[in-house]
């Protein structure tokens, strides 16, 4: 099911979970990829009747509960994120239960299984495996919103040619899009802080780093204008603050990576900027379609910066491990002939222990490696460098990276842009982006200002911690 970000895709597996239920069948196992988005898949379930419980990471003093509530048939729908597919103890003990009256398999974001989607997860792929595990009566829904023909193609042949694929058109009705071309970092700050003020509503602003989501947040505040960073580094009860603050229109603005991305529903949202423009257009759209679900109108604006390029070349050449890393890995572990952990692969590679664990992640969905908690071992399959897999997705990630460049220049309709990238049928112009309408959001500002802001620039503190 691809449609366009709020059309109400969760509602279809929701009505679905019902029905199933209803007819005696069992509980509807969903596959998510983010906690913000799993928080708000529960709350909407309960508004709609469905049972809803999670297993993740953030909630391990409720597992027993959870598990005893799907063993005695008092939960309707479980949310994992695709990790926790690969947790033994979830495949003895709870996959059984789940499978055993045939219920449905929900993959969410299913963009995220293939290699050609804009935020391919490796732990996905490993949904091809449950299928393998439940039985063959059991119906499976994927949902996506930022999905191409190719996307969909490859999710067809990895999860079966008896997929039906159904596409709707992928405009936004009112949400008016933006471009501001501003190199400067100390430029930007000055018309966030000048223009957030006087926009009704809340909102997200997006930045590609950590570091940049506390730099904007700090002005901001300093300006006094409400607002949180949140990413991956943000502890998961502070992210879910920050989140409930949002909802509640506690907060003006949330400064956020793709970590408050996919699926993350405030209907009223009205407005995302774009601190930095992200590596692809369907990335973008995939983002900046957060704003304006439930509202006539709403804004979404892309400031572009010198730093944009240079980040966007980090994510795409760091996103395939070095040959020579990944082969010493596998090589190392088969002479070892036991399990090693990460401590050992540390002394041996000298390499960032995020490094070593996404290449341990890769060569464990591949086959390559077999894992035991935190320890892991050669398996007898033979595994040899993707470098063809590799090229062509590096290939692939740098035609994207133009045409991310190619929307914040274009003179047509940047909607049309989008949805023509993402192969929606019958494209029509939106009547509300700033090319449609030749509307600016372009401004002025006092010299003192941006004084301030290039202060802030300057004066930002990057603690180095020590290392052992």
């Amino acid at each position: 099911l691809v449609q366009r970000t709020g059309w109400g895709k969760s509602a279809v597996y929701f009505i679905a979970t019902k029905m199933f239920r209803d007819r005696g069948l069992g509980p509807t196992l969903l596959v998510s990829p983010l906690l913000a988005l799993m928080r708000n898949q529960i709350e909407a379930a309960l508004r709609m009747g469905v049972r809803a419980v999670t297993i993740n990471s953030s909630n391990q003093n409720e597992w027993d509960e959870v598990k005893q509530q799907i063993r005695s048939d008092e939960t309707d729908l479980l949310l994992i994120s695709p990790e926790r597919l690969a947790n033994q103890d979830f495949q003895d003990n709870v996959l059984p239960a789940l499978g055993r009256r045939s219920g449905l398999l929900v993959v969410d974001e299913t963009h995220c299984i293939s290699d050609w989607g804009h935020d391919f997860r490796p732990d996905y792929r490993r949904v091809v495996r449950v299928l393998d595990l439940l039985p063959t009566n059991v119906p499976v829904l994927c949902c996506t919103a930022t999905a191409n023909d190719r996307v969909v193609d490859d999710v067809v042949g990895q999860l079966g040619d008896d997929l039906e694929p159904v596409r709707g058109e992928l405009g936004r009705e009112g949400l008016g899009l933006h471009v501001l071309d501003m190199p400067s970092k100390a430029r930007r700050l000055a018309w966030l802080s000048e223009t957030v003020s006087e926009l009704e509503g809340t909102g997200i602003v997006y930045c590609l780093t950590v570091r940049d989501t506390l730099l904007v947040s700090e002005w901001l505040v300093s300006q006094r204008v409400n607002a949180a960073a949140y990413s991956g580094a943000t502890a998961n009860n502070e992210r879910e603050k920050i989140e409930q603050e949002l909802l509640a229109n506690d907060l003006k603005v949330v400064v956020a990576t793709s970590a408050l991305g996919m699926g993350f529903d405030k209907p009223d949202l009205s407005f995302v900027i774009h601190f930095q423009a992200p590596s692809s257009p369907i990335a973008y759209y995939q983002q900046v379609g957060r704003a304006g679900r439930s509202l006539d109108s709403s804004l979404g604006v892309l400031l572009c910066g010198t730093e944009d390029r240079d980040i966007q070349d980090y994510f795409i050449d760091t996103a395939f491990p070095p040959v020579e890393l990944a082969e010493g890995v596998v090589n190392y572990l088969e002479d070892a002939n036991d399990w090693c952990g990460i401590g050992d692969l540390e002394s041996r590679f000298n390499q960032r222990r995020k490094a070593l664990t996404d290449l341990i992640k890769k060569l464990t969905v591949e086959g390559a490696v077999e894992a035991s908690g935190m320890k892991w071992r050669r398996t007898l399959n033979e595994w040899e460098y993707d470098h063809d897999r590799a090229s062509s997705v590096t290939a692939l990630r740098r035609e994207e990276q133009e045409q991310m460049g190619g929307y914040s220049v274009t003179t047509g309709c940047r909607m049309a842009f989008l949805r023509q990238l993402l192969n929606d049928p019958d494209v029509s112009d939106c009547g509300c982006c700033d090319r449609c309408t030749g509307r600016t959001l372009e401004r002025d500002f006092d010299r003192e200002l941006l004084a301030k802001a290039s202060d802030h620039v300057r004066s930002g503190i990057i603690p180095i911690e020590p290392r052992k």
